[in-house]
């Protein structure tokens, strides 16, 4: 198939892409323009937790096309409520608000614990972030974020979001004050390298918040919906927040996200919050399907294996090359590399031939690994056979 760039220049660059395009996938594999098969340890960064177009949802997306696509969130649709109440019974939260993105889903819960703040705390409207944490792309979820240089780049920043260290009780018990109303943080910092906060860290955030009349926010962007072989990362720690936010895994590929809130912090009044295209019945009725595969009998079983074996995997390779170890829960993990190197092993990984293999490096001296939750054990051999061979070749 020819690549035709005519349309390169018609897209606003925002990021440095290589000169190949994909036109299909199936499962873990993508196929590029030029018929050449890649591994794909990325999906997404962890967006397609059942692979690439898997089947339950393109049924799904075929068959909610054909009956009803967006009537607007003026209206209830069905699977809008269905999915809602899974999510609400499979979790400690009462309330479900669908929007499109995480970033989206996080500017939501900033908005909710301000209008809880004001209506019950005096006006707070502090949230206590972390340091090297990622909440997204709008002004006030960059705000909250911990990412190195963000605070600059559009300047000026959002007011209210100071930053506690990961895993620190003391730095987040320092910055409160009259003015905070909660504490919101990532389960598993997966832009910041991976670092899981610690059972006890999340148990002891969670009496503080609780004793100061505080809100606790998890942000499982990225570990909700069984990624950390959990449905959600918070039960780990067997902890209950106020709100969660849901976006990546929970719509196998298409534009989904969810502000999940416990009934007593849910104080949005008609107005308050919208989105003509949030909850619409195409996107939940994916939400759907993606949930109802994941919570199958031995899914989560699945992904534990899955998830040690990787690990397994990643520590062999560690040893093997004088590496500082690997990090993470179920299938989000990192390798701790002993050198800078990450783009060029991404880049030699992805140029591989006759076969490719996808991977990421958020940070110079490591390699994020977010496969789909299904993939199989041949598959993680396989990554980390080939991964092996890309080192070899780099470093001889």
């Amino acid at each position: 198939m020819e690549f035709d760039q005519s349309g390169v220049n018609a897209l606003m660059e925002i990021t440095s892409r290589p000169d190949l395009v994909f036109v299909r996938g199936q499962g873990a594999w993508l196929e590029d323009h030029n018929g050449k098969r890649y591994l794909d340890f990325m999906q997404g960064w962890a967006v397609n937790s059942l692979g690439h177009c898997p089947p339950q949802v393109v049924e799904a997306i075929n068959r909610q096309a054909a009956q009803l696509i967006n009537p607007s969130p003026a209206f209830y649709n069905q699977p809008s409520m269905d999915l809602a109440k899974r999510i609400t019974g499979a979790s400690c939260f009462d309330r479900v608000f669908f929007a499109n993105s995480g970033a989206e889903a996080n500017e939501g819960a900033i908005k909710l614990a301000r209008k809880w703040g004001r209506l019950h705390r005096n006006g707070a409207y502090k949230i206590i972030t972390f340091d090297h944490s990622f909440h997204g792309r709008t002004l006030a979820t960059m705000s909250a974020s911990g990412k190195p240089g963000w605070d600059t780049i559009y300047a000026p920043q959002v007011d209210g979001f100071p930053k506690a260290d990961l895993n620190d009780l003391d730095s987040v018990r320092a910055l409160v004050d009259d003015k905070t109303v909660a504490v919101m943080l990532e389960p598993v910092q997966g832009e910041g390298g991976v670092i899981p906060a610690s059972p006890e860290f999340m148990q002891a955030l969670r009496k503080l918040t609780s004793d100061l009349g505080l809100l606790l926010i998890v942000d499982e962007v990225q570990t909700g919906m069984g990624r950390t072989g959990k449905l959600f990362a918070y039960e780990h720690s067997g902890i209950v927040p106020d709100i969660m936010t849901l976006a990546k895994g929970i719509g196998g590929g298409v534009p989904l996200a969810a502000l999940c809130a416990r009934e007593e912090v849910c104080c949005f009044e008609p107005g308050d919050q919208g989105g003509t295209y949030n909850g619409n019945p195409l996107t939940t009725a994916v939400g759907i399907a993606v949930f109802d595969a994941v919570t199958a009998p031995g899914f989560l079983d699945s992904v534990n294996a899955r998830g040690d074996q990787l690990s397994q995997g990643l520590l062999a390779l560690s040893r093997k090359w004088g590496m500082k170890g690997e990090r993470g829960v179920g299938l989000l993990r990192a390798l701790k590399m002993d050198r800078t190197d990450g783009a060029r092993i991404v880049e030699t990984a992805r140029d591989w031939n006759p076969e490719g293999l996808l991977l990421n490096s958020p940070r110079p001296d490591l390699l994020r690994f977010m496969p789909a939750l299904n993939v199989s054990a041949d598959e993680i051999d396989l990554m980390l056979a080939r991964l092996d061979e890309v080192i070899a070749k780099l470093r001889g």
